[in-house]
């Protein structure tokens, strides 16, 4: 019954406050404040989002083509230029009391497929964290934090090509497969998410303006339409 009763005391001081701020609003709404208008056009703007929404979903096509991306990449690639250093390469953080760090070695330094397939295993079971898709970008001073101080930096990572270290917590291997500078032009790879975005967002633009012609030259065949001067 305690409980009850102060659940109900809560929620009427939380009415009572609402309520006094709301009255206060109002008291001191300016005179030109037109609320009907607003009301109305918010009422509008979430009708015509809800609609755009609605038939994005139905007609749109979210499917974005290697040819587009690449089509969009040539034509706006002097626009993504690199703010920061970035790198492909291999990078594994893996805790000292894991198992089996002699044969991690001869797998890193292995050139057999069965090899590597043995270590992404490894990794996935003990690395605090591995990088071992050699196709991925990423930023040197991401890189760097998983890395003792000073190992690696945006200024020596082109001459940090394959090292391995070990301090008292971890074993650290890493490999450089290619850096990109900064303000060197980023590729496709790095930023093909973004681009997909861009593509699409376009796409969207498009699609609504032609649905809301269509539209237009529809209500004007059927004399929907009627302008006043």
């Amino acid at each position: 019954a305690e409980d009850s009763s102060a659940i109900i005391h809560a929620y009427a001081q939380r009415w009572v406050r609402d309520a006094l701020v709301l009255h206060e609003a109002e008291r001191n709404a300016p005179s030109d404040l037109n609320i009907d208008k607003l009301v109305r056009d918010y009422r509008a703007s979430l009708l015509r989002n809800n609609y755009e929404q609605v038939m994005l979903e139905q007609l749109l096509d979210s499917t974005v083509t290697q040819e587009e991306l690449m089509g969009f990449y040539e034509n706006n690639k002097e626009k993504y230029q690199l703010e920061t250093p970035i790198v492909r390469c291999y990078l594994i953080k893996l805790p000292v009391q894991a198992s089996r760090a002699e044969e991690v070695r001869r797998w890193w330094n292995s050139n057999k497929r069965e090899d590597f397939e043995k270590l992404v295993v490894h990794c996935n079971t003990y690395a605090e964290v591995h990088l071992l898709n050699e196709n991925a970008w990423h930023k040197v001073i991401d890189i760097a934090a998983d890395l003792p101080d000073g190992a690696i930096s945006p200024q020596n990572v082109g001459s940090k090509r394959d090292f391995y270290q070990r301090d008292g917590d971890y074993h650290y291997y890493f490999r450089v497969f290619e850096v990109k500078k900064q303000q060197d032009i980023a590729p496709l790879s790095y930023i093909e998410e973004q681009a997909r975005r861009v593509i699409l967002r376009s796409r969207r633009q498009e699609l609504l303006k032609k649905k809301i012609e269509d539209m237009y030259d529809l209500a004007l065949r059927r004399n929907d339409i009627q302008t006043y001067y």
